[in-house]
């Protein structure tokens, strides 16, 4: 029976604390261990070893979850991680949400990081919770804990047929001390880990009582609307407001203080509308008469801009990854091929605009109710706004109506908080649709040169790619292109097999607020990187799959030269997690193996294929379209296979890849926010669509890869391939090339 933990892996309490960082309040540890007598009466109470888990007097079991909640299921992993590990009664089980909190470690909900970051960690969790039960038991029976195993919410002693459930131990586990190291399950014996399971919030999503962040409603709240400067980095110059104070409903009108650049996660300033409901506090808010100072990003125009940002792709730039003798490869090719791909900017523009209700007690503190995906940055934002210590503000994280990276940044939720501080009344800030599109942390624009060579039998030779977008670090501070986190995100982290490379960073300029959209910059890095194999692929007369694996090469562990550790997949060094290109090899053939590939299809159809890596997770797409001869495009199947690593709930991986689809034909069709004199054009979905269901495909078919490597993300990975799978495919059906996006600019006829 003690076979069911195999020692798979020991982790001391010491190096848990340090490796993971929870050193410094990550553990709530009970008093020391006193001796116990065989037999003995058992004390009552509750038993809470960690933060994540409190084992009530009656059994019950109570787990956090300190990540938050955007529909990709992070709720029911963590608990499933964690019970799995205790093995508890699921049916016992309930899931508390953590507010922001440092003794959670890291609570930021992005990265795809909730289960490949802390999948350890949440074991580590669980397995210490049941030991400390077992010794429990083990000390009131007078035997060896060896002998003890907890099973199914108990704790059993084979050899007397004793057995004590988790509830009866729980107050005398409280007392022990907790063990140095533990001995984690084995996966062959995983109960609820890899299997799938129901949401523990699916029965609120389908009635319609899950509580999201624009839910909230507290007694005597105030709704407000906020004027916002249309071009970032813009200040008010006057207000008339007495069109809005006679408003009925309309209680004040306040003005906030300019934003500051660089904006970091701070509000942006503006004018508010305070009143006792929506409908009157925005109906203020279009009555207000605002002059403002626009300020320099006023001179921004989007079709200048991209000439900006080509010239600087086609300029030499930093070189970040050289290898072999580029020049000399391109001088002895059988043929050259130039390209220049083109991305617009984006926004996340999730379900939900951002939601934020704040209260300042008569204390001076601050309590939030927020769908944040970053509670402690929240808190620490808040704090400086109002002037107040970290400690003294409480974010409650509801769930999100999606998030995508956009509910990373809490500017919104500062809102709230100093309306409530400015009115001495509790108030609810809602983002219109217009507000979230206009003045959002958008997703860079981007442009990258391509330039390959092949010799006389087709291989490719030569490989030099250029890329220039406005960094994420210039919403921090000076930055006048692309940092090393972004170039590792699918530029710098090129698996291919090719003598002769040279990757190179290009200056841009920013001149919005630039933040994360659901896998980052591989999202535009994938778009070029797959596109330009495949038109290489034509060029040497090859079939673009098979091409692809031999660009990508024989089976080998891949960690990009001259990176000196710095181009690190988003948290995790890229020593210690180098690309698999047997892992990636196999999504590949395994997503045009399901899509059938190399069959005959009618005129105007063809298949296109797509592989990229990213977040430790391997994704293949292949997508089969039909174009008209008028034009019109149709994306009538796709298939996409994901070796994710360990994976928690399949069902999850499964949703997430048809999400990442449905998000990722929105960004290739229709995604593109452009500025006007600073200002963004697009205010709704009627001029940012998203992919409707006439326009969904019939299927999207998903593959998870069995493996036993560690955790991978998810929630992002399934994005990259999905553009360039898509544009490949269009050339298959109608010759045409397509290097820029969304191709609803692109004439296809």
């Amino acid at each position: 029976m003690n076979n069911l933990f195999r020692n798979v892996s020991r982790i001391s309490r010491r190096d848990f604390l340090r490796n993971t960082g929870y050193a410094g309040g990550g553990l709530i540890i009970a008093a020391n261990f006193a001796a116990c007598s065989s037999d003995k009466a058992l004390p009552g109470g509750n038993f809470a070893p960690n933060v994540y888990v409190n084992v009530k007097e009656n059994g019950d079991v109570e787990i956090v979850c300190h990540r938050s909640e955007m529909g990709q299921g992070v709720r029911t992993s963590i608990m499933q991680v964690i019970a799995d590990e205790m093995e508890a009664d699921w049916d016992r089980v309930t899931l508390l949400q953590a507010t922001g909190d440092v003794k959670y470690g890291d609570q930021n909900t992005d990265g795809s990081t909730s289960i490949r970051k802390h999948f350890d960690m949440l074991r580590n969790a669980g397995a210490v919770t049941r030991q400390m039960l077992v010794n429990a038991a083990a000390d009131a029976w007078g035997v060896p804990a060896a002998e003890c195993r907890g099973l199914n919410h108990a704790v059993h002693h084979e050899a007397s047929g004793k057995s004590l459930g988790y509830g009866e131990l729980a107050g005398h586990a409280a007392t022990l001390r907790v063990p140095e190291d533990v001995v984690l399950k084995s996966p062959e014996d995983y109960r609820y880990i890899g299997k799938p399971m129901d949401l523990v919030d699916g029965m609120a999503f389908t009635v319609g009582t899950a509580a999201y962040g624009i839910d909230t409603v507290l007694p005597g709240m105030l709704h407000a609307s906020i004027e916002r400067c249309p071009v970032i980095g813009g200040k008010l110059v006057s207000v008339d407001d007495s069109a809005a104070r006679a408003i009925a409903g309309v209680v004040d009108v306040i003005q906030l203080s300019d934003g500051v650049l660089p904006p970091v996660f701070n509000p942006l300033g503006g004018v508010a509308v305070l009143a006792t409901n929506t409908w009157a506090a925005q109906r203020g808010r279009a009555a207000l008469k605002i002059e403002w100072d626009l300020g320099a990003n006023a001179s921004y125009d989007s079709p200048a801009y991209r000439k900006t940002l080509e010239a600087s792709a086609r300029a030499e730039g930093s070189k970040i990854l050289a290898r072999g003798d580029l020049a000399a490869a391109f001088a002895g090719a059988a043929k050259t091929l130039d390209a220049v791909y083109y991305a617009p900017m984006l926004s996340q523009a999730p379900m939900e605009p951002p939601a934020a209700t704040a209260i300042i007690n008569a204390d001076g503190s601050c309590e939030v109710w927020a769908c944040t995906q970053d509670p402690q940055t929240a808190q620490g934002v808040v704090a400086g706004a109002l002037g107040i210590e970290p400690a003294q503000v409480t974010i409650n994280v509801t769930l999100l109506g999606g998030g995508f990276g956009r509910k990373s940044k809490p500017d919104f939720v500062a809102e709230a908080a100093l309306l409530a501080q400015k009115s001495g009344k509790p108030v609810k800030v809602t983002w219109t649709r217009e507000d979230d599109i206009r003045h959002g942390y958008f997703h860079s624009e981007s442009c990258q040169y391509l330039r390959g060579a092949i010799d006389a039998d087709g291989n490719t030779t030569a490989w030099l790619q250029r890329t220039a977008f406005p960094s994420i670090f210039a919403t921090f501070g000076p930055a006048d292109g692309p940092a090393a986190m972004e170039l590792g995100l699918g530029c710098v982290d090129n698996p291919y097999a090719i003598e002769n490379m040279q990757i190179e960073s290009c200056k841009a300029t920013a001149h919005f607020r630039i933040g994360w959209l659901r896998s980052v910059c591989n999202v535009f890095h994938a778009f070029a990187a797959n596109s330009f194999a495949a038109e290489l692929a034509h060029l040497a007369g090859r079939d673009p799959k098979d091409y692809l694996l031999e660009l990508i090469g024989g089976d080998r562990h891949v960690i990009p030269a001259d990176s000196g550790g710095e181009y690190d997949n988003y948290g995790q060094d890229i020593g210690e997690h180098p690309i698999d290109t047997a892992r990636l090899k196999a999504v590949l053939e395994k997503a045009a193996s399901m899509a059938n590939w190399g069959r005959t299809l009618p005129r105007g159809s063809g298949l296109g294929i797509a592989v990229h890596r990213s977040f430790l997770a391997y994704v293949a797409t292949a997508a089969e379209v039909s174009v008209s001869d008028a034009g019109a495009l149709k994306v009538e199947e796709m298939w996409t296979v994901i070796d994710a690593g360990t994976v928690v709930n399949p069902d999850r991986v499964t949703a997430q890849m048809e999400g990442a689809g449905i998000f990722g034909m929105s960004l290739t069709l229709h995604g593109e926010i452009t500025g006007t004199s600073g200002a963004i054009v697009q205010g709704n979905f009627d001029s940012y669509p998203v992919v409707r269901m006439n326009e969904a495909p019939t299927a999207i078919h998903v593959h998870v890869m069995p493996s036993g490597a560690r955790p991978g993300g998810v929630g992002e990975p399934g994005v990259p391939p999905v553009a360039p799978a898509i544009c490949n495919a269009i050339f298959a059906a109608t010759g045409k090339r397509v290097r820029e996006l969304p191709l609803r600019n692109v004439s296809l006829a």
